[in-house]
């Protein structure tokens, strides 16, 4: 701390801290800031709200089951609603990297609400952080209560939202691209042709199968262990209490949540977490394979394949004047990087749980929060600066669908593989199209293969609707 700087005492169980005079937090959060120097990173501004939304849903109850007065549980009901608006951020110091349960973190909740309903009651009553906000409550139900809100609430409002954006520039491309014919690639090796609209339909599919594994997952993320309190068994928890704030967080928030079906569960593991994460890198694997493939498809523009081309958004050489990178693309794909390596994490941390707790919580919250708001961001992006301003290069992609050897396949049948791999040999060595080695080697008119058969079998837009 500066020497310059002004303080107060501040008491808890342990003794006196001196906590800077115009922090609302007290001397809990103040221990934890100095016990936890390490990375400088905070809770995730959903997780922040999400708590505060529990500290006024208790708050309610608290006073409705007689546990707290009205005019105390209106203090703490209208500071909580404060926090969760973000005029107190800055209040929130603890570094994401502290004691497994969040304990931490939501003590710094306690103290700050704590403060400003002490300030709003203006003498009338002192509200203590553990007496009153915390009532009825343990940081184990309400720490992962809140990475349950926060998390819900981003897939539902931010990520799926972004991801039908997406699907939705994908599948506009798709249509507007329905006849441009291209070759095939498996292996990234020549195959029989597609339409870039096929590709691009693919793409939009696979965004959208991606909502539709996070609708399959939000049942268990959207179960909260709030009134499990220490362990799971709802010690000092009024009768009524856990439906009853559950019931007010929805109402708060909006979202589907409900109260976890077995508290023990709820508690000792975070399975819920752990899949939502798998289905955030499953989609991060999705986009990475679309933005490979336009990366692909754009590449040159002269000794690349320069099917399609992406917007220019900026220069991409500091020393080769006139070269434009696919920069969008290759962000997205440092994200999907980024979503990849906090499922690891999310998943080491969801195998620590012990008996009746998981004690890795707050980097659970963090990795899983930035993932979705990284992913919501991408898709978003990729949508409105790369998918919206790409163009088909008509004329080069047909060329390479009718120069690959792949499209001697449908004459399999009136002149045998054997024969047919004889053709595609015979073009590629002597530069020469697939149509003119088949006459050269006299296969029309010689069995079931005529002219007219050999231009309907060669017609690459009719291979790619067989």
């Amino acid at each position: 701390m500066s020497e310059n700087a002004e303080y107060r005492i501040e008491r808890d169980s342990m003794g006196e801290v001196q906590v800077p005079a115009d922090a609302k937090w007290r001397a809990q959060t103040q221990r934890a800031v100095g016990n936890f120097p390490l990375s400088g990173r905070r809770l995730e501004r959903a997780h922040i709200e999400a708590l505060a939304h529990i500290k006024a849903a208790a708050a309610t109850v608290n006073a409705d089951l007689g546990v707290l007065d009205a005019p105390v549980a209106d203090a703490i009901r209208a500071a909580a609603e404060e926090v969760a608006d973000g005029r107190w951020d800055d209040h929130f110091p603890v570094d994401v990297f502290q004691t497994g349960s969040g304990t931490s973190s939501n003590m710094n909740m306690n103290e700050v609400v704590a403060t400003l309903a002490t300030e709003r009651l203006a003498g009338d009553a002192t509200v203590h952080p553990n007496d009153h906000v915390n009532a009825s409550q343990s940081s184990n139900d309400v720490f992962p209560s809140s990475i349950h809100i926060a998390a819900t609430a981003a897939v539902t409002h931010d990520l799926v939202p972004a991801l039908e954006h997406l699907a939705a520039a994908l599948s506009r491309k798709g249509e507007e691209f329905a006849e441009v014919v291209k070759s095939g690639r498996t292996h990234l090796m020549d195959a029989t042709p597609v339409t870039l609209g096929q590709e691009f339909d693919g793409y939009a599919a696979q965004m959208r199968h991606g909502v539709e594994r996070l609708h399959a997952s939000l049942p268990r993320l959207a179960e909260l262990p709030l009134g499990g309190t220490a362990v799971g068994t709802g010690i000092n928890t009024p009768p009524g209490f856990s439906e009853a704030v559950i019931a007010e967080v929805a109402r708060i928030t909006g979202l589907p949540l409900t109260e976890a079906r077995d508290h023990f569960e709820a508690q000792g593991a975070r399975d819920g977490l752990v899949e939502t994460s798998g289905q955030l890198r499953t989609i991060a694997v999705g986009l990475t394979k679309i933005c490979n493939d336009l990366r692909w498809m754009a590449s040159g523009p002269r000794t690349g394949l320069a099917e399609i081309a992406l917007p220019d958004l900026q220069p991409g050489s500091s020393i080769m004047p006139g070269k434009v990178n696919p920069v969008i693309p290759e962000a997205v794909l440092m994200v999907c990087a980024q979503v990849t390596g906090n499922d690891a994490t999310v998943a080491t941390a969801g195998a620590a749980g012990n008996f009746e707790l998981n004690v890795m919580l707050p980097v659970m919250a963090r990795n899983l929060l930035e993932s979705v708001r990284l992913l919501s961001r991408a898709a978003r992006l990729l949508a409105d600066s790369t998918v919206d301003g790409i163009t088909a290069n008509t004329e080069r992609a047909r060329v390479y669908a009718e120069s690959s050897p792949s499209v001697v396949t449908p004459l399999n049948r009136y002149i045998g593989y054997e024969n047919a791999a004889a053709v595609a040999k015979k073009a590629l060595a002597e530069a020469k199209t697939i149509r003119e080695a088949v006459l050269e080697a006299g296969y029309v008119d010689r069995g079931e293969l005529t002219l007219a058969h050999l231009d309907e079998a060669l017609d690459v837009l009719r291979m790619t609707r067989p």
